[in-house]
């Protein structure tokens, strides 16, 4: 899967009330005594995310930490990234696999790779649209125009989508704002 992502940024209702790494939200929160009726997310992909605010900030601190340090250790290659994971192809798309230099694994790689490269801004674009969409449907699902915001947003017509989310709460609107930016780059 993807890595994890770089910021967080929890809201109190249609405020905003930190924004930065896993560990800047969490110390944010907890020094602010904000650990309840706070929804978190993941701007990488717009995900509503929970995080463990309960007991002191040491034991949050350490919670987080711990999980940091679980991952690090899991089986397999943790230094390169691998993920055993299982992949159902026919055939001959087996036996042509096999057939390459390196092997299977070795050929899916250089495929992913190329097909990352060719495609770089498509899928950043996509992953932005999919992101402010998640976000915007969990925050802002009730707001007028948010159903043609959103056909707007997938359309790549920002001057449509900005005359839209106009009059939405200034936190909300400036939060879609940022992960909706590259879906229209």
């Amino acid at each position: 899967m993807q890595s994890e992502s770089a910021t967080w940024t929890a809201f109190e209702g249609e405020r905003m009330v930190a924004s930065g790494s896993k560990l800047d939200v969490v110390l944010a929160l907890k020094q602010a005594g904000r650990t309840e009726n706070v929804l978190i997310f993941d701007d990488r992909t717009g995900r509503q995310s929970d995080f463990d605010l309960s007991g002191s900030l040491e034991d949050v601190v350490a919670r987080l930490s711990a999980g940091t340090e679980n991952r690090a250790r899991s089986r397999g290659r943790p230094k390169l990234g691998v993920v055993a994971r299982e992949v159902t192809l026919l055939p001959r798309h087996w036996d042509w696999l096999n057939s390459q230099p390196g092997g299977a694994s070795a050929t899916l790689r250089k495929l992913v790779d190329a097909a990352r490269k060719t495609d770089a801004g498509g899928e950043e674009k996509r992953q932005a649209q999919a992101a402010a969409d998640r976000f915007m449907m969990a925050m802002l699902g009730d707001q007028p125009g948010y159903e043609e915001a959103a056909r707007a947003l997938y359309a790549g017509d920002s001057t449509r989508f900005s005359r839209l989310i106009a009059k939405w709460p200034a936190d909300l609107k400036a939060h879609v704002e940022r992960l909706a930016e590259p879906a229209f780059a």
